[in-house]
């Protein structure tokens, strides 16, 4: 039997597996998605969309379906000892070019079935309870082959199949993990309480900050419960919930999810090996849950790396632009252990006692990493930052740029320039902004996942598009 071929194989069905093939299914290619589970995650796991992410979902056109699941969140208080302490959001203000300024408070299995429906109407395979046995790369591309023997041919393979990575262990990739010595439970439920509840995420100080509490969509509320020890029951979780919020009181109504995890750090040596193979998400790093930034730090290598292999695969650009992606995403993961580590850390260390307000403190600092918004690609400058979110008029209408973007193309702003549109190729996509400049520059070229690839003028930004060798230059 002759082998199925794809232009991608990505093994793993989690949410950045699923994402990667959305992505590909919009940027024109063919991709299966393998898996060893029998259906989406329907309980459990990430709990949070950063704002990042919502401009990323705009520009895959998902925003739309996945917000109204959610629930908008921009705020985290202190309390101690049964006493409101403070409140903070200011963070939020200093984000320039920001539209979304708020998390969206959104479970991970939301997303997964969302995207699951998605591939399905796409057309896209997504094969579960089909585990691999392992994956080889040829002078052609790449083999894997399935427990059963079936074999699948692919010009590439991305391994986004989690912290245990079958990928990772095939090519021998180094993947070192720090284990501080931090464990957690994690309670899902919906809840009866005499606390007086906002939806907003709420730190408390008691001996030191050992319970936090996470709006979450529905009806349900989470409590993260620090328990400093691996053998604990859901009743040894709550009673330090209930010591946390004393002299008010919380009992579970219905529990949906219960589960211990131990805080684990680590980056892989290689998110690119033999030219061939790609790690994304869990697979690539891990880290503690404080700041949320593990599913988003995931979707956002989805994003960074697939509008890269179409360009490869469909339009000829050269194969060094895929070295690219380890290059800009392996920096993302660290910095994201820096702050998540900071984080957790904070909850059990603080050389005044203030762990509470150590934390929140810190979430205001690194709120560029915690929100996705401070993420660039290069040290400086224009180049390499995100796109600012503004609005821009034409015709009596006013509009989000963020609406005008496209996932499958470039951009082309053109501001203020009085010029008739040139012919463009069909991966480049022209927008004139005739008011409301943001920047002194006469034409900025931004990538599919809307960060500035050059600026300049209008005839140098024509220049640079003109050949996909010429567009990827720099990169």
């Amino acid at each position: 039997m002759k082998a199925q071929s794809f232009d991608l194989v990505i093994v793993g069905a989690g949410p950045v597996g699923l994402m990667c093939a959305y992505l590909a299914r919009l940027s024109g290619l063919s991709a299966i998605v393998l898996d060893k589970s029998e259906a989406p995650l329907e309980v459990g796991r990430a709990d949070a969309l950063n704002a990042r992410t919502l401009q990323l979902l705009e520009l895959a056109g998902l925003f739309g379906e996945i917000y109204p699941l959610g629930k908008p969140c921009n705020t985290s208080s202190v309390w101690k000892d049964g006493r409101f302490v403070s409140r903070q959001s200011a963070w939020w203000d200093d984000l320039e070019g920001c539209f979304h300024r708020h998390f969206l408070m959104l479970g991970q299995s939301f997303l997964e079935k969302s995207l699951d429906a998605k591939l399905r109407e796409l057309g896209a395979s997504v094969r579960r309870r089909a585990p691999v046995e392992r994956v080889e790369v040829t002078e052609e591309g790449c083999r894997t082959t399935l427990v059963g023997g079936e074999l699948l041919e692919s010009k590439y393979v991305v391994g986004a199949d989690g912290s245990r990575s079958l990928v990772r262990e095939l090519f021998g990739i180094p993947f070192v993990i720090e284990r501080p010595q931090i464990v957690w439970a994690v309670i899902d439920a919906e809840l009866e309480t005499d606390f007086p509840k906002v939806p907003e995420i709420i730190v408390f100080q008691a001996d030191t900050s050992d319970v936090a509490w996470i709006p979450r969509e529905g009806a349900i509320d989470r409590f993260y419960v620090r328990m400093d020890t691996k053998d604990f029951t859901l009743e040894d979780a709550m009673a330090k919930v209930n010591r946390a919020t004393w002299p008010h009181a919380v009992s579970l109504k219905k529990l949906v999810w219960f589960s211990r995890f131990s805080v684990k750090e680590s980056v892989a040596e290689s998110y690119f090996v033999r030219d061939r193979v790609f790690l994304a998400g869990d697979a690539a790093h891990i880290h503690s849950v404080n700041g949320g930034q593990g599913l988003n730090t995931g979707l956002a290598d989805a994003f960074n790396l697939i509008w890269k292999l179409a360009l490869v695969l469909k339009r000829g650009a050269p194969s060094s632009l895929l070295a690219s992606y380890e290059s800009e995403r392996k920096p993302v993961a660290v910095s994201v252990i820096e702050s998540s580590g900071e984080l957790v850390r904070s909850t059990k260390y603080s050389a005044t006692g203030t762990h509470a307000e150590d934390y929140v403190k810190i979430v205001e600092r690194r709120a560029g990493n915690i929100t996705g918004m401070g993420i660039r690609y290069g040290r400086d400058g224009l180049d390499g930052q995100r796109l600012p979110d503004f609005e821009l008029r034409s015709g009596g209408e006013t509009r989000r740029i963020y609406s005008l973007l496209d996932y499958s193309r470039y951009t082309l702003l053109v501001f203020g320039v009085a010029s008739p549109p040139a012919p463009l190729p069909d991966y480049v996509r022209r927008v004139d902004v005739p008011d409301g400049v943001p920047t002194a520059a006469e034409a900025i070229l931004v990538r599919p996942d809307g960060y500035i690839a050059a600026h300049g003028t209008l005839a140098e930004m024509s220049a640079r598009i003109e050949t996909p060798e010429a567009l990827v230059h720099g990169l």
